[in-house]
């Protein structure tokens, strides 16, 4: 009982409605008539075909549909319900007369009262989606800070859509160029990489106390005097000379050669010496700290015996090369001292021989003890000679001499001035003439002289060689082991998580680098 009253009120209200559309509906037909009786000017609009006016003119939403449908009829793109009836006011028909509506109730009725063929029965049973074409109708009119509103989020969305775009494209060039070949680095060192152990050891090179008082002996106790052998040593344990002794002695190639090592680390069957080389770099790490004068070494292998093995071979190999070093050094200076030496000697026997052919050449073993006795024999015959005439004389002065006393006297000086004679002879002959013995005397002297010198000369080399073959032992140079090499019982390498992170930083690195080029290359070119 109490819907009743419900259901009039609002039967009325739709009559109200329904009388007010036909007074609007009606006041319009009667504008359009007159607007289409009386001529209008080019450029003054028709009454009833602008928006605002039909707006205004409080057509109902039934209304609005019959508008559009009966535009579509006629083929108008129209972009709104009122913007289909003012097209339709516009071509001169009148949306709301009856002719018109009756027509299109005819055409809904014809399509209604049509027998329904199979295709219709499938599109009725079995609903399908319409797709609507899309027409390039003009938009509404917007007013100025819609339009700004509008542009202000289409900017918006534009920037947004980009953003995203370039960060996918980052993110793809990252997965790329930084991810993936990290991926496949990581992948080796897991799963792919041969293990490797590590054998460490630590050498020094001594030599002996130097001498006190000298640089040599203020160095000999600090690092600085082995430095230069330290520093050889470890460029030949560097060098291919070591790779080919180890080679030779432990067969260094064969045991990289083995099919059960990884591809990167396995050496060839027909690898070239280059190749042995640079894989022997790789896996014999040496380093010198010249603050202590210690050489660490550190040989890698597959096998822990076999590092060991390696890094003793290269200690002995380095042990021989310090010998010879320290061999050769007191060779060359033992050289200079024998030569010395030897030379000395070699001058001594020369004036030795010089003053023995000298004394030869006289017969004499002392000319001057000659010299001297002919002197003394010459002084006596003369006195004998002198005291004879004196003799002579005291005779001759009797006034009755004897004449056998004075003949014999006077034979006595005869035979002595003969003696004296022959004896001035040879003095004159000792003393005079290039083989004279007062010659003869004096180059003896001198030979005797010079033997003198090349005895000091030779004792002098002699200590000369003394104390060089004294220094040289002093700069003997040793090699003492200070830790030895030891099998290790876990590898050590590859160090698969450092390795890792290396690998991404160097890959990202190199991915910055081209990026920051390419934008640089790229903001040069567009200025």
């Amino acid at each position: 009982m109490t819907t009743k009253p419900k259901v009039r009120k609002y039967n009325l209200r739709r009559k109200r409605q329904s009388e007010g559309s036909a007074d609007a509906r009606a006041d319009a037909i009667s504008r359009i008539r007159n607007a289409t009786q009386a001529p209008a000017a080019a450029n003054e609009p028709q009454p009833g075909t602008e928006l605002g006016e039909i707006k205004h003119e409080g057509l109902t939403g039934r209304q609005l549909r019959v508008a559009r449908r009966l535009a579509q009829k006629h083929g108008l793109a129209a972009t709104s319900d009122y913007d289909a009836v003012r097209l339709l006011r516009k071509k001169g028909i009148d949306p709301f007369e009856r002719t018109n509506l009756l027509d299109l109730a005819a055409a809904k009725q014809t399509d209604e009262n049509r027998k329904p063929t199979a295709k219709d029965k499938i599109k009725i049973q079995l609903p399908q989606t319409v797709q609507n074409k899309q027409q390039n109708l003009p938009g509404p009119e917007l007013s100025p800070s819609e339009r700004r509103d509008h542009e202000i989020g289409q900017i918006q969305k534009d920037i947004a859509r980009r953003r995203r775009r370039k960060l996918f494209t980052l993110f793809a060039r990252l997965a790329a160029f930084v991810m993936l070949p990290t991926l496949v680095v990581g992948y080796y060192f897991y799963r792919v990489a041969t293990p490797m152990y590590a054998s460490d050891s630590s050498f020094s090179i001594l030599q002996a106390d130097g001498a006190a008082g000298s640089i040599g002996g203020l160095l000999s106790g600090t690092q600085f005097a082995t430095a230069q052998d330290s520093i050889s040593v470890q460029d030949f344990l560097e060098s291919k000379e070591a790779m080919l002794l180890l080679d030779r002695d432990a067969g260094f190639s064969d045991v990289f050669k083995q099919d059960w090592i990884d591809p990167i680390q396995r050496l060839e069957p027909n690898a070239t010496l280059e190749d042995a080389y640079k894989l022997y770099k790789h896996m014999i790490t040496i380093g010198y700290d010249p603050t202590d004068g210690i050489i660490r070494m550190e040989v890698a292998a597959p096998d822990p015996q076999t590092s060991a093995e390696f890094s003793e071979r290269l200690i002995s190999y380095a042990e021989d090369r310090v010998n010879t070093l320290s061999g050769k050094k007191r060779e060359d200076q033992m050289r200079e001292a024998s030569q010395s030496f030897e030379a000395a000697q070699e001058s001594r026997r020369q004036a030795q021989e010089d003053l023995i052919e000298l004394q030869l050449q006289g017969a004499v073993l002392d000319p001057e003890n000659v010299i001297v006795s002919l002197r003394a024999r010459i002084n006596e015959i003369e006195i004998l000679l002198q005291d004879k005439e004196l003799e002579l004389a005291a005779l001759l002065d009797n006034l009755r001499p004897n004449k056998a006393k004075v003949d014999g006297v006077s034979a006595d000086i005869a035979r002595l001035e003969a003696v004296l004679e022959e004896l001035n002879a040879e003095m004159l002959d000792a003393s005079a003439g290039e083989n004279s013995l007062a010659r003869l005397s004096v180059r003896i002297q001198m030979a005797q002289a010079d033997l003198v010198a090349r005895d000091m000369m030779l004792q002098t080399a002699m200590q000369q060689m003394e104390s060089t073959r004294t220094e040289a032992n002093r700069k003997v140079r040793y090699l003492t082991v200070s830790v030895n090499p030891i099998p290790s019982q876990e590898p050590s390498y590859p160090r698969k998580f450092e390795n890792t992170i290396l690998a991404f930083l160097l890959f990202a690195g190199i991915y910055l680098m081209i990026s920051l080029t390419a934008s640089v290359l790229r903001e040069q070119v567009s200025s």
